[in-house]
């Protein structure tokens, strides 16, 4: 089977092509007209999204020696995402659905990210714990087979991605502030400053970042050591020790051999290098870098799995972006 998949659930332009489970293509187009904003702007995100997706889409398929009439069937983003720019995925992809008279199939943004494990290691097995950590999410999830997965536990306020961003514009640092505080970090030491890690010491699943910027806030406006290499370095590394705690905790509870990381936030180089180190018996994945960030390719992966199991979406669905997966 022949899958396109779309994705424009925030403010990166995407599609690919998956043939038998493998990605034959994947074009990615991040919106830098937000950078200036500190932020992405819905309106202007949804005209670029507009602008481009049926350039990108024919792109794709020339890359990928396919033509418009090899297509089996269309996956694409549902939610969550912002509105607008779900809607300029969704809407296109209907009427190619439409027009090629092929099926079509919504996807969850977040089930995608945990499937994108599967691009980068196809021996991955059922039931792992997965790590799910971006912009707008921090959970654990267990996921027992495709369609079945049992939350563990989530953060009460702010994701890390979004602790990272705010951090970020706290220092004074460019956007988006994942990269720019780890940027930043290496130069640093990440034990000068001693923020705090909230509820890493409790034996639970839940986590909490917005305490940890309000101090990072408070230390930026009396603190003694005022080298942002050192702050953004301990910041760092406070964010990523409480995800890592949880993660050791569900993994040794639910006694599991594997584990998986996703989102955005996977791609941080501190993270994979102290997971490697603190769960040395455990089997853990980490998406390519290019499979971290939004994308399309594990749109087409997902929805190829999807609609080869019989399952398609009738064409009247709606985008929802706050759509939750489980």
């Amino acid at each position: 089977m022949i899958v396109l998949g779309i994705e424009t659930s925030c403010d990166e332009t995407a599609s690919a092509i998956s043939e038998d489970g493998k990605i034959l293509s994947s074009f990615i187009s991040t919106q830098k007209i937000h950078k200036k904003y500190g932020g992405v702007v819905p309106e202007i995100a949804s005209r670029e999204h507009d602008k481009i997706l049926n350039q990108m889409v024919f792109d794709t398929l020339n890359d990928s020696k396919k033509s418009i009439s090899d297509i089996d069937g269309i996956a694409v983003t549902q939610g969550p995402g912002l509105t607008g720019t779900l809607l300029s995925g969704v809407c296109f992809a209907k009427g190619l659905s439409l027009g090629l008279n092929i099926p079509i199939i919504g996807i969850n943004h977040l089930e995608a990210h945990i499937f994108a494990n599967f691009l980068s290691d196809p021996n991955l097995k059922f039931p792992f714990i997965c790590l799910l950590v971006s912009g707008g999410h921090t959970q654990l999830w267990h996921v027992e087979s495709l369609g079945k997965y049992k939350l563990l536990g989530e953060t009460r306020d702010d994701a890390a991605g979004e602790a990272f961003d705010k951090g970020a514009r706290i220092l004074g640092l460019g956007y988006p502030g994942g990269p720019e505080i780890e940027r930043n970090a290496k130069m640093g030491d990440q034990d000068s400053i001693k923020f705090p890690r909230p509820l890493m010491k409790q034996k639970n699943y839940e986590f909490s970042f917005s305490g940890l910027k309000t101090a990072l806030l408070y230390y930026v406006n009396d603190g003694e050591n005022k080298n942002i290499s050192d702050i953004a370095a301990s910041y760092q590394y406070a964010i990523v020790e409480v995800l890592i705690s949880k993660l050791k905790l569900a993994v040794e509870n639910m006694n599991c051999d594997t584990c998986v990381i996703a989102g955005g936030v996977a791609a941080n180089e501190l993270l994979r290098n102290i997971i490697r180190k603190l769960l040395p018996n455990t089997y853990v994945i980490f998406p390519e870098i290019s499979l971290c960030t939004d994308n399309a390719a594990m749109v087409a992966y997902l929805g190829e799995l999807y609609l080869n199991n019989g399952k398609k979406t009738a064409i009247d669905f709606k985008v929802y972006p706050n759509m939750k997966l489980a």
